[in-house]
């Protein structure tokens, strides 16, 4: 139909080639969310703020209190970097 006819038995290596292309894919991508700070377990509270203190035990408010006030010092801190090393490319 194509003009292409493969042999009894190549699918076989395509697969392998795809399976493989996705486990670099999945390594990349783990490698990437460890160095970015993906793996947090504490994210979730980062949805809430001072009109969810109602809906939440005084310990989980207060967690995401916490939480907050490490996750905003923790932005001024890269934030702080990335204008460090914009100045030093200059």
């Amino acid at each position: 139909m194509f003009g292409i006819e493969l042999q009894d038995g190549w699918t076989i290596y395509i697969w392998l080639i795809s399976g493989a292309a996705i486990l670099v894919g999945v390594v990349f991508g783990i490698r990437w969310a460890a160095q970015n700070e993906q793996f947090d377990e504490d994210i979730k509270y980062l949805v809430f703020d001072e009109n969810d203190k109602d809906k939440m035990t005084p310990e989980e408010f207060a967690k995401s209190q916490k939480v907050n006030a490490d996750q905003e010092k923790r932005r001024v801190e890269v934030l702080e970097e990335k204008e460090a090393a914009a100045r030093a490319q200059q």
